[in-house]
């Protein structure tokens, strides 16, 4: 499984989407790549109002506020998959 995570510089949301993402991955076998929105024109304007964003495997799950049981409900969905 592969999560893009979408962010911004100085972004408290952003942060703590990653920390919910980093401590899932002790429990699910995914890689992460962020990638930060204002390094590619068509993501800024994509995404702007929306960050963070959390994509698993090409599909968005998450925005702005990321809860944690609905990103590890949408990861056991894919790992069953």
């Amino acid at each position: 499984m592969h999560i893009r995570l979408y962010t911004k510089t100085n972004c408290p949301l952003c942060e703590k989407a990653k920390t919910v993402l980093t401590e899932l991955q002790a429990d699910y076998s995914f890689t992460m790549e962020e990638i930060d929105i204002y390094q590619d024109d068509a993501l800024l304007e994509k995404y702007q109002l929306m960050i963070p964003v959390i994509e698993l495997n090409g599909e968005e799950i998450g925005y702005g506020m990321i809860e944690k049981e609905t990103v590890r409900k949408r990861l056991r969905q894919a790992q069953k998959s």
